[in-house]
């Protein structure tokens, strides 16, 4: 195929990963498959619904076998439902490895998620102390930064000093074009 691309082609990963769908998951795929289904059968018998279904499976069974013509039946209540027996066995048999598998793979699941809020969590720790070192920065820099109450009362020093020179020097009144002082 002309238009087909060729794996490492591909712009959307980066360049150690450009590989086709299909061989990324060809190894693991087969693995997956199987423990989503052991997930799926171990959240399946967790239900009610499994066990009702499982509770009309034994109930059918053990009418059938005790109402039903001789002929019929295929189960022996004399001895016990010995076949039912076998079958709810072989059924706990498979179960418990299929739940183990389950929670094996959840395990790992909370594992990597533990790692990455412990790395998320250092990370969250680095930014802070980044973030106080920089406050304490600024309080240290503002310090000594000049504050509106401080220029006002050296501008009003300086208008005093220059009115008492001007009265010293005998010179004529302030003029009215530098306005009213605020205080």
């Amino acid at each position: 195929m002309a238009g087909a691309k060729k794996a490492d082609d591909r712009l959307d990963a980066p360049k150690g990963l450009r590989t086709s769908v299909l061989s990324r998951y060809s190894n693991r795929g087969e693995s997956d498959r199987f423990g989503r289904f052991t997930e799926w059968i171990a959240r399946a018998m967790g239900t009610p619904w499994f066990l009702l279904f499982l509770t009309m499976f034994c109930g059918f069974w053990i009418l059938w076998n005790t109402l039903m013509p001789q002929a019929l039946r295929f189960d022996s209540a004399a001895l016990g439902f010995i076949a039912l027996t076998l079958v709810l066995s072989l059924q706990a048999s498979y179960a418990a490895p299929l739940i183990l598998l389950a929670q094996n793979r959840q395990d790992d699941r909370d594992r990597v998620q533990i790692e990455q809020d412990r790395q998320r969590a250092e990370r969250n720790l680095a930014d802070t102390e980044y973030l106080a070192r920089e406050v304490v920065a600024l309080r240290l820099a503002i310090q000594e930064v000049a504050t509106k109450d401080f220029v006002r009362a050296e501008l009003r020093a300086l208008l005093d000093e220059l009115d008492r020179a001007d009265a010293a020097a005998g010179s004529e009144p302030v003029p009215e074009s530098r306005g009213p002082r605020r205080g």
